[in-house]
């Protein structure tokens, strides 16, 4: 059974930076292709990046671009998010997901059968 605990999460001030760190126990952890979702208030949880299994191959979702870095460390089984410049937003809950090879090359809800827990990022003056 896969585990994700999730850290990092916290109170940062708008154009502040912030890194999240993801470790998957229970399974191979390069069986498993890795990302990132977030939840607002009220809303669905979207995709926000996605790393394949060398971690060679990212995606990101448009509004993060070029603010936001995914990266894994096989060695540590673990996956990152960096996020720079973020914006004033109310909280939001991100969750790191895994995905078997089943689904390589969809980065939708359904393509991850593993969730984190979550972690809440607030960004606020």
């Amino acid at each position: 059974q896969v585990s994700l605990a999730e850290s990092g999460g916290g109170l940062v001030q708008p154009g502040g930076s912030l890194r999240l760190s993801c470790e998957l126990s229970g399974r191979t952890f390069t069986s498993y292709r890795m990302a990132w979702f977030r939840q607002a208030p009220g809303k669905e949880r979207d995709f926000v990046a996605g790393v394949d299994f060398s971690g060679d191959t990212t995606r990101y979702a448009d509004s993060v671009q070029g603010r936001f870095t995914i990266s894994r460390d096989n060695a540590k089984h673990t996956v990152y998010l960096q996020m720079n410049n973020l914006t004033p937003e109310a909280p939001v809950v991100y969750y790191c997901v895994a995905g078997s090879r089943v689904y390589t090359g969809l980065w939708t809800r359904g393509a991850f059968s593993d969730w984190g827990q979550g972690t809440q990022v607030t960004v606020s003056a």
